[in-house]
């Protein structure tokens, strides 16, 4: 079958194991593991999408491209989230978002790091829409088709649009339903 990687793909390529992720760093837990994902993105420093995407819902511009250890703990703080795994899913073009989070003595020591050889779209995806919690970027695309799936299959601890408050705390500002809002996302919805 196509999700445990037999077979092979349009360009008669093998395809890979859905579940690879979730298996390398969980191995037979994976199926009662409690998780989040964290999706890193540069988007290649051009930040133009990200604006418009910000104005348009009222997030703050730059919060979820820089994943602040303050930013990802007011998400998994409340959901008493800080004390489980923490899967870091990136791009690889910004190593000091990843440095920063594992600098932190609250959010490090949870912080899982997908081996190379078992990260590949298909299984950061699966890993993505499975977790209990899933925070990314709103211009990422990415992080879009991950949010609209889990969306899809009921899934509602998504944080990709935030900002603070007149009191100075971390909201979500867009509703589940965001991600597929034209005047938000635009083609992207």
């Amino acid at each position: 079958s196509y999700n445990k990687g037999i077979g092979l793909d349009m360009r008669q390529k093998p395809v890979g194991d859905m579940c690879s992720v979730l298996d390398a760093v969980f191995g037979s837990e994976k199926h009662s593991v409690v998780y989040s994902v964290i999706h890193s993105r540069s988007l290649e420093g051009d930040l133009s999408l990200l604006a418009r995407i910000a104005r348009n819902s009222g997030c703050d511009p730059v919060a979820a491209l820089d994943m602040e250890p303050e930013y990802v703990k007011s998400i998994l703080y409340p959901l008493g989230m800080l004390d489980h795994p923490i899967l870091f899913i990136t791009d690889h073009q910004r190593p000091e978002i990843l440095e920063k989070l594992l600098a932190d003595p609250e959010i490090g020591p949870n912080i899982h790091l997908i081996p190379d050889e078992a990260s590949w779209i298909g299984g950061d995806v699966t890993a993505a829409v499975m977790a209990n919690v899933f925070i990314g970027v709103p211009a990422s695309s990415f992080s879009g088709f991950i949010a609209k799936s889990r969306v899809s299959l009921g899934y509602d601890a998504n944080y990709l649009f935030r900002k603070k408050n007149k009191d100075g705390k971390w909201v979500s500002v867009c509703g589940e339903q965001c991600i597929f809002d034209k005047r938000v996302m635009n083609a992207m919805a």
